[in-house]
């Protein structure tokens, strides 16, 4: 009589090789540019509607080597990373709170879900009534945007414990710190880092988007700027900084997953 074997688990957190899909995203993303290069040129499309590829990178190298991008760049990270710190600590500390109190999130919900209603480019003019023009109200702004998920994400992965770890602990005699220690926070882990990636590009939003009132730096007043002198270049260039940032700081998120969820694919 033969035995079904059951196919082989495979890590969803495992690396993958180098190889064909690299490469096609590579040639897919040469393709794209050329063709947007020569719609362009053949086009003849005026720099200040479309510019070329070829046109934002000079643009962009130019204002790299100047050091002027680079100014930008370091006040727009700033105000991201502080956001997203601020606004991770707030929701995930909020999600253990309400996680462990059904009291305390029926209490907050209905703040937190109008928190999330109102559009934060609102708020941003009274932030900078209330704070100034300085750092500050951007890492509100970014902050607000950042800690709801990393609410719901903590609540859902605190609370989709099994029914029978649970009535293990209890049998246990175990404290309501030691079931949140050993049994509730390492289920919660992969939920968690998963709102983390979503509030890691949230976060990149939050900041540009509060830096387009009330600032006369960072990459979202780059944009405000060279928008009011018509150099669509400078402004493309500021996107192509902004898509690099967030795949970088995204990146990084995915290897902290990787770090906190290897345990679980060893062996």
């Amino acid at each position: 009589m033969k035995t079904s074997q059951a196919p082989d688990m495979v890590s969803p957190l495992a690396i993958p090789r180098p190889g064909t899909e690299i490469v096609l995203s590579c040639l897919l993303l040469l393709v794209l540019l050329a063709a947007w290069e020569v719609t362009v040129r053949v086009r003849r499309i005026p720099p200040l509607i479309v510019p070329a590829p070829t046109v934002v990178w000079a643009s962009l190298v130019t204002h790299t080597r100047s050091g002027f991008l680079i100014l930008h760049l370091g006040v727009t990270l700033s105000e991201i990373l502080l956001g997203f710190l601020a606004g991770s600590l707030l929701g995930i500390g909020l999600g253990i709170g309400a996680a462990l109190s059904p009291l305390l999130r029926g209490v907050l919900q209905p703040y937190l879900i109008a928190s999330q209603a109102m559009p934060k480019l609102a708020l941003a003019p009274i932030f900078v009534m209330w704070f100034g023009f300085g750092i500050l109200p951007k890492i509100l702004i970014t902050a607000l945007i950042v800690f709801f998920p990393l609410f719901e994400n903590t609540v859902t992965g605190l609370n989709e414990v099994e029914a029978d770890a649970l009535e293990l602990f209890r049998a246990l005699r175990a404290t309501p710190w030691q079931t949140l220690r050993w049994l509730r926070l390492p289920n919660a882990v992969p939920f968690v880092v998963a709102g983390l990636k979503v509030a890691m590009v949230l976060s990149i939003v939050g900041a540009v988007v509060a830096e387009y009132v009330g600032a006369n730096r960072g990459l979202g007043a780059l944009i405000i700027s060279s928008q009011g002198i018509m150099d669509t270049p400078l402004m493309f260039a500021v996107f192509v900084v902004l898509v690099l940032l967030g795949v970088m700081l995204y990146q990084a998120v995915v290897l902290l997953e990787r770090a906190c969820l290897a345990r679980r694919y060893r062996g």
